[in-house]
């Protein structure tokens, strides 16, 4: 890796290579604990949380896993929740017993649900009440023989049910904990991917592989314990859980935390607790700073912003940078790489970039067909190696197999995404593999289409779909949102003209289409899959 050009512009007073810390999650909350005891480790609707009284409560909750429901070291718990400091009491006291978290996202339904139990053999679950409809309860193999329950608000109704065991009640019983033997080797947490193919598949992901990337990352972009977090992303998502939970308690920090996003409030938020970092999709920054309440407000506070999922709209960007003097911090992670694996150096980040590898991290562009390494400035699969990078795919070594190749002795993840990377050693994506739209023989990446269509006066929010057409194979298709007030200024074919004067014409979308709002995952990310089968479905019956 010597040679790789990137190093010419490495950030100062960041090692090239990465020691990982040889700690487990919950040591660094005991680390916390002792040196902050009073301080605010996360701030959730007007109350606090102590470090020393959630360690205390993560103590108490692995009692009761260990003594009563009898979880130890590699169960797996499944944890279901909107964002609040519940979740991370129950997160770390699974882990404080060697267990495994399993997390979902609070949207889905009672089979989606029992998929994530019966995949993983999780027999144990923690819950918020209202989402206790899609646990799969029963005493046979892949469902939930018992579940903690707990409200956002500390109190809960009375729980009939003697496979209930409310949260409050198990912390107020003060069991003794016996000490687990947890090594940073031990597998901690079980993402499932969103399942670009077939069935969601679970990360395996050890303390170490987690920690390595909460190692990088703070170092990275200069966190420490005076850091105030927002904490909005969801936790069960990887840039969630890292960014708003682990990262700020394995510092000390404060961490603000929303249930769910609001743009008016993270903007109340960012102004009352004066926070520093916030790590979010771009969809998130877009929606905070077009909102009238973030002109209103005092966000001075604000020294990083950062994230990735999606490439910022350069003028977006631009505003960001002239109206508020912040450089969005672009980054490049994936759940099978704990989130953090690169970023654009802090002082010198190119726009719509993926920056540069982290610590110890080797990036590489390939041939997708014949996996051989290709030269700077041609398009391939991105595939890395790095420590903070899953070992595998649970019970599914097929797909760990197709998902891994061995370059010059070392593994390698294929990520599933297109780039390339420049003379400077910088990578830039393209696209998903899968996402690409072959118009007339010509590739259109969504992306590039979609982060052009920005500039456009009336546009809030864009997605670039590939759609049928009889002559051409696919055609472009732009879904789009408009900013308050603008609809009624413009017509969909006055888009597709303006398309066309700035960008190639086979790029340029055919079809433009206004939408009140483009649906969205737990994390921000506009979900062009599910918009791309449903118009794709739309057209073939109108062909038909």
């Amino acid at each position: 890796m010597a040679d790789r050009p990137h190093f010419r512009f490495w950030p100062k007073g960041v090692a090239r290579d990465l020691v990982v810390p040889h700690a487990t999650l919950p040591e660094f909350l005991d680390t916390s604990a002792r040196r902050y005891p009073g301080k605010p480790a996360f701030v959730f609707e007007g109350g606090i949380v102590t470090y020393a009284q959630l360690k205390q409560r993560v103590d108490a909750l692995a009692a009761y896993l260990q003594q009563r429901l009898g979880i130890g070291p590699g169960d797996r718990v499944l944890l279901m929740s909107q964002n609040c400091p519940q979740y991370v009491a129950a997160c770390y006291a699974v882990l404080r017993v060697g267990g495994v978290v399993v997390p979902v996202n609070p949207m889905c339904k009672q089979a989606e649900v029992g998929y994530y139990a019966a995949d993983s053999g999780a027999t144990a679950a923690f819950v918020a009440h209202e989402l206790l409809g899609a646990i799969p309860f029963g005493d046979e193999p892949g469902k939930i023989a018992a579940a903690v329950v707990f409200d956002y608000a500390g109190t809960l109704p009375q729980l009939a049910d003697d496979r209930l065991h409310p949260m409050e009640a198990a912390i107020a019983k003060r069991l003794q904990f016996d000490p687990e033997k947890t090594s940073p080797d031990d597998i901690a947490v079980l993402p499932y991917t969103s399942g670009t193919t077939g069935h969601p598949k679970g990360c395996i992901h050890t303390h170490a592989t987690v920690v390595a990337s909460l190692a990088a990352s703070a170092v990275w972009k200069g966190l420490h314990a005076e850091s105030v977090m927002l904490c909005v992303a969801p936790l069960f998502h990887m840039l969630g859980m890292q960014n708003g939970m682990n990262l700020p308690i394995m510092l000390g920090a404060t961490a603000v935390m929303m249930p769910r996003w609001n743009a008016q409030l993270a903007a109340q938020l960012i102004e009352q607790h004066r926070v520093t970092a916030w790590t979010a999709p771009p969809a998130m920054i877009i929606d905070l700073f077009t909102n009238p309440e973030a002109q209103a407000r005092d966000l001075s506070s604000l020294a990083l912003l950062s994230g990735g999922a999606a490439a910022m709209p350069e003028a977006v960007a631009t505003m960001l940078t002239e109206r508020y003097g912040i450089i969005y911090n672009e980054g490049y992670g994936l759940t099978e790489t704990a989130s953090f694996l690169q970023a654009n150096p802090l002082g010198r980040g190119k726009r719509q970039c993926l920056g540069i590898p982290s610590q110890g991290v080797d990036m590489r562009v390939i041939d997708p067909q014949t996996l051989a390494e290709l030269p700077q400035g041609e398009t391939g699969e991105l595939v890395a190696h790095g420590k903070q990078i899953t070992l595998g795919y649970w019970n599914n070594p097929a797909a760990t197999r197709e998902a891994f190749l061995e370059i010059d002795g070392k593994r390698f993840f294929r990520t599933g995404d297109l780039g390339y990377m420049d003379e400077e050693g910088y990578f830039f994506i393209r696209d998903r593999l899968k996402r690409m739209i072959n118009a007339s023989g010509y590739k259109v990446w969504p992306n590039e289409v979609e982060n052009a269509m920005y500039d456009h006066p009336a546009v809030h929010e864009a997605c670039v779909i590939g759609v049928p057409d009889g002559k051409r194979g696919e055609t472009v298709k732009a879904l789009v949102v408009c900013k308050p007030g603008m609809r009624s200024e413009y017509t969909e074919q006055q888009v597709i003209d303006w398309c066309r004067e700035r960008m190639a014409v086979y790029k340029a979308p055919r079809i433009v289409e206004f939408v009140e709002k483009l649906p969205k995952s737990g994390t921000g990310k506009i979900l062009w899959r599910e918009l791309q089968e449903q118009h794709r479905a739309s057209s073939m019956k109108e062909a038909a």
